[in-house]
């Protein structure tokens, strides 16, 4: 029994209040975010992010926009994250640019980056599919799919036949892809036929 009165049987995993970390601290905070108050609920602990005051010699706002613009003296300055802090990513506020990564961007052509490391990364994390599945159907319609929007110059067409022949493909499954989402979503057999 923890202190708020939660049973945890023989077998069932360890109280949350006997972890070394804090929520936040923790990968869990990735897959399945809670707020302060919704941890401190649930039982779990949750760090405050340490104050941090760094002499930030140039807003992310400041820096060029095209990498051809960028001096090798950026490495020197200190980058205030365009977050400032503010944002639920841990946010380390201010950032450097150190030569071996200038190199990287000016061989890829990329822009500096606007964002500290922590929130770049929480950036992409937002960008994955949710870890849950929605039940739809397959759609493919024969020569073309059943999406109502256009998709780029109109109306994806089929480039070959498939098992189903004209008619709605019968297929159901689950998937990532919400229903509401522009992806157009084949069942399996329906992809293959198309890729493959």
């Amino acid at each position: 029994v923890d202190n708020a009165g939660r049973i945890y049987r023989y077998g069932e995993f360890f109280p949350a209040e006997i972890s070394p970390f804090a929520y936040n601290e923790t990968i869990a905070q990735e897959y399945f975010s809670l707020s302060r108050e919704e941890a401190c609920v649930a039982g779990f602990a949750w760090k405050e992010p340490e104050v941090r005051e760094y002499a930030v010699s140039r807003t992310a706002e400041d820096l060029a926009s095209h990498i051809e613009d960028v001096e090798d003296a950026i490495t020197k300055e200190i980058i205030g994250c365009a977050h400032r802090g503010v944002c639920n990513h841990q946010c380390a506020t201010a950032f450097k640019i150190i030569p071996e990564e200038l190199s990287f961007y000016r061989r890829m052509r990329l822009s500096l980056p606007q964002l500290c490391p922590n929130c770049r990364h929480y950036e992409r994390l937002a960008q994955r599919n949710p870890l849950k599945l929605w039940h739809r159907r397959c759609q493919c319609s024969g020569a073309k799919n059943e999406n109502k929007p256009a998709y780029r110059s109109g109306r994806y067409k089929n480039i070959s036949s498939h098992f189903h022949g004209d008619a709605q493909c019968p297929n159901e499954f689950e998937t990532p892809y919400a229903p509401e989402r522009k992806e157009i979503v084949y069942c399996e057999g329906c992809y293959q036929g198309e890729v493959a």
